[in-house]
């Protein structure tokens, strides 16, 4: 049974795992995840995640685990990113999920959480390379808009709650 919550410290390795695996095939399918963690990039990027009280819990915000039967198969954050603007983060599924609502759900319930939390709108940003998370995030309401950054071929979105 598939159930999403807040997540609990025991899941962090877990849900890094997870996110680990999924970016790897996106990212670096030619490296092992092992290899990938070994750079500098992939020694820290998910810092948030270790510290996920601090970078989201007490910035107004939430990082969820999506779990089957337990074992942790999705993430998905949201965070204060400035005054009333939250931020999507972290929103990873396990590809034999894909196509069962999961991460509609999980995407919900942040976007309840933002509302109650008086955010106006929330941004987030992707890698051009996917393709797949930007049509979902087209799907849930979000619009490109133009990026802070030069050309990082991230992909910046917005969605006015």
């Amino acid at each position: 049974m598939i159930t999403i919550t807040p997540i609990q410290p025991d899941q962090v390795a877990e849900a890094k795992c997870v996110i680990h695996a999924v970016a790897n095939r996106i990212f670096a399918p030619e490296q092992s995840v092992e290899e990938f963690l070994g750079t500098p990039e992939g020694q820290h990027w998910l810092d948030d995640v270790e510290n996920y009280r601090k970078v989201y819990v007490e910035n107004r915000g939430l990082l969820l685990a999506a779990l089957d039967d337990g074992k942790v198969i999705g993430t998905g954050g949201i965070r204060m990113l400035k005054g009333d603007v939250a931020e999507l983060k972290r929103l990873w599924l396990l590809e034999e999920y894909h196509g069962q609502k999961i991460g509609f759900r999980v995407v919900s319930m942040l976007l309840d959480f933002a509302r109650e939390q008086g955010y106006t709108s929330v941004y987030l940003e992707t890698s051009s390379l996917q393709k797949q998370a930007i049509a979902f995030y087209k799907k849930v309401g979000f619009h490109e808009v133009p990026s802070p950054y030069e050309d990082t071929g991230e992909v910046s979105m917005e969605l006015r709650l």
